[in-house]
């Protein structure tokens, strides 16, 4: 590994919707950044800031004392991580690997134990909030980290995000993000089904509002992020509905695995299922549940 300053020189493989705003914040803030991706459009946008373009996931690797990962799902992570001409096999000792991706539990435990074997380091660290968020620097970070680590990676997390959260060890990261998005995604369905109920039933929507705002029913949906998104008729993607689906069938399926039954959550996976496979729906905020549920009620959806 090279550094050409005093700071630890960053690799950042996965440039896509969250990927590329937080490795923009990086750059910005003054770090040595190398980065790769499959999209070169979006690595050409890295380079204009200042950042250098790897060949190859091997060459980042080699180059790098951190590599952080944002990648769409557990065979991706895996993959870049672990096959012949991966990070594992190409990174020196002491190599830290910080994924940030949105992947199952096991895959993540899968991904520690592998690098601990190569006297290298993991730190789990999914991203909380919206890419808006990740935009102007605002990301919420659950951390999964010894503390020697996360003392390693705090500097970065700070320099693309506001608050972060010390989870506990590593793969604590992962599985309180799955329990942040199964409260947040079924409770979408839930306010989605709610809300057209009040529609059907011939109700003001701001007297609603203000009335269930007031009560212990409100969420954060009907109080700040549906005013902006889909009551304000935006539903263009701040968490696609389809990676919602992907993020609750992963709390779904670890909570089978843990033997917790979670009757609510697996019928919210089922509505969120439908949802993909009507219109267009699967690649719209996950707000636009509520035109989802309208639409399959034959009632217009309401609008600020």
């Amino acid at each position: 590994m090279t550094q050409s300053t005093g700071r630890e020189r960053i690799g950042f493989i996965g440039l896509g919707a969250m990927g590329r705003p937080m490795a923009s914040n990086l750059q910005r803030k003054g770090n040595d950044l190398v980065v790769y991706d499959l999209n070169r459009e979006a690595v050409d946008a890295l380079v204009a800031l200042g950042a250098r373009a790897a060949g190859s996931v091997a060459e980042l690797a080699r180059e790098v004392d951190i590599v952080v990962t944002m990648l769409p799902d557990s065979p991706d992570v895996e993959a870049v991580v672990l096959a012949p001409d991966g990070i594992a096999a190409a990174g020196a000792e002491d190599l830290l690997v910080m994924d940030m991706s949105t992947i199952e539990p096991s895959a993540t435990d899968r991904l520690a134990a592998a690098l601990a074997d190569r006297s290298m380091a993991f730190v789990d660290a999914p991203v909380g909030r919206l890419v808006s968020h990740a935009e102007k620097g605002e990301s919420l970070f659950m951390v999964g980290a010894t503390s020697n680590d996360f003392g390693r990676v705090r500097p970065l997390l700070e320099a693309m995000g506001t608050t972060i959260q010390h989870c506990g060890n590593p793969g604590s990261g992962i599985r309180t993000k799955l329990v942040n998005n199964f409260i947040a995604i079924a409770t979408c369905q839930l306010t989605a089904e709610a809300m057209t109920l009040a529609e059907s039933f011939g109700l003001d929507l701001s007297t609603t509002l203000d009335t269930v705002n007031g009560t212990t029913a409100t969420n954060g949906h009907l109080q700040t992020a549906w005013r902006g998104k889909v009551l304000a008729g935006d539903t263009a993607p701040g968490f696609r509905i389809r990676l919602a689906h992907k993020d609750i069938s992963l709390a779904v399926e670890a909570a089978r695995q843990a033997g917790v039954p979670v009757f609510v959550g697996a019928a919210a996976r089922e509505c969120l299922g439908q949802a993909m496979r009507t219109g267009d729906f699967a690649e719209r905020d996950f707000s636009a549940l509520l035109d989802v549920v309208c639409q399959q009620s034959g009632i217009a959806a309401p609008r600020l």
